[in-house]
């Protein structure tokens, strides 16, 4: 499946879910059953990476938990290469798991946790196995090394080592950098992107963090209160959002009407005007600025082109974040707050009650809808 569509094509090669629903039973006596999964469709073909995207509570997890065979559907398929999954049991399934804490065994070495999954082997190729994998992600000549004396992060590379190291058709991944640091989990990103892609592993990731989703996944399926809102590639999905709920999920906070010129409207991914004749002809395209994603023009810069949205405004106030000097604007006609940078030096700044005109910055424009 490709595109902003949500639905899918027959099932072929790899994971397909069809009409997935998963409810859970009433909290308390009368009270209505919980529907966390709400008739998803998605196929994974084999070899590649999805990230399922979403706020807590939106259901990513437990559609992941139902493919893993840890979740019972109320209704709907989940197949394998066309075979029906419904009554294997999740140890045969053939599938990997890698959650949010790791789930390692604390009285085993690092060896011993990564070639758990791999007794069938003559004792050379297990070590060999294992010595490739700490190899891969990271940590070679730790195979003695007692689990308690590895950090969070190091913790995280061994389960991803041992949930690869019996080569599973499937990697499902619960959140699995969630409980790192923000650096960390940039770090970890890259490396379980390489990891993937240099094992061929076909895999269902799921967090709440985009820019992890972008990392990682080849493609990002945005679900919402168990629907599954848009599934495309990570630069199709930050420049074409297919409604305003999944922009504004994606961090756009100030959406325009691309009809009205506040100085020009159009642009995004499209093309030069694409999102101005959209909206025009009726199609419901509209424009989406993200949050910072504004610059206050100086006398000397020169005009933006025709794919730059453009809007005069009237200055609330001044002030510094992060080093930056920047304003707090009321955009015209469309009465939004926005912030937006001062051009370098800040000569001339304006002063609340100032009108300007600020143009949206290079690549934090999407067209949405349409």
């Amino acid at each position: 499946m490709t595109g902003t569509g949500v639905g899918a094509g027959p099932a072929g090669r790899g994971l397909a879910v069809r009409d997935l629903v998963v409810r859970y039973p009433r909290a308390g006596r009368g009270a209505p059953e919980v529907t966390a999964v709400a008739g998803v469709t998605l196929d994974v073909p084999v070899g590649e990476v999805l990230a399922l995207l979403g706020p807590s509570g939106c259901g990513k997890s437990s559609l992941l938990r139902a493919v893993a065979g840890l979740e019972p559907p109320t209704s709907g398929d989940v197949t394998w290469d066309g075979t029906d999954l419904a009554a294997v049991p999740v140890h045969r399934r053939g599938f990997g798991l890698v959650f949010q804490d790791g789930q390692l065994f604390p009285h085993r070495d690092v060896a011993g946790n990564v070639a758990y999954g791999l007794r069938g082997l003559p004792r050379d190729a297990r070590a060999e196995r294992v010595a490739e994998l700490l190899d891969l992600v990271g940590l070679p000549g730790y195979d003695r090394r007692p689990v308690a004396t590895l950090s969070g992060g190091e913790r995280q590379r061994v389960a991803l080592a041992r949930s690869l190291a019996p080569r599973p058709r499937l990697l499902l991944l619960d959140e699995p950098l969630s409980a790192l640091d923000r650096s960390l989990r940039e770090r970890l990103a890259d490396d379980l992107r390489r990891a993937l892609v240099a094992t061929g592993t076909t895999a269902l990731f799921v967090t709440h963090d985009q820019d992890e989703a972008a990392t990682v996944a080849d493609r990002v399926a945005v679900m919402s209160a168990g629907r599954l809102l848009q599934v495309d590639a990570p630069e199709a999905l930050w420049r074409r959002p297919a409604s305003r709920e999944v922009a504004e999920f994606l961090g756009y906070r100030t959406f325009l009407d691309a009809g009205v010129a506040g100085g020009t409207a159009a642009g995004g991914a499209a093309g030069p005007g694409a999102a101005g004749r959209g909206a025009a002809g009726g199609g419901g395209a509209a424009l989406a600025v993200a949050a910072g994603g504004w610059r206050v023009l100086g006398p000397a810069d020169p005009e933006p082109g025709s794919a730059t949205p453009v809007r005069a405004a009237v200055v609330a106030e001044r002030r510094t974040r992060r080093g930056r000097a920047e304003v707090v604007a009321v955009l015209e006609p469309e009465d939004a707050r926005v912030t937006a940078a001062l051009p370098a030096g800040g000569a001339g700044a304006p002063e609340p009650g100032d009108r300007v005109r600020l143009a949206a910055e290079e690549g934090a424009v999407a067209v949405v809808g349409g």
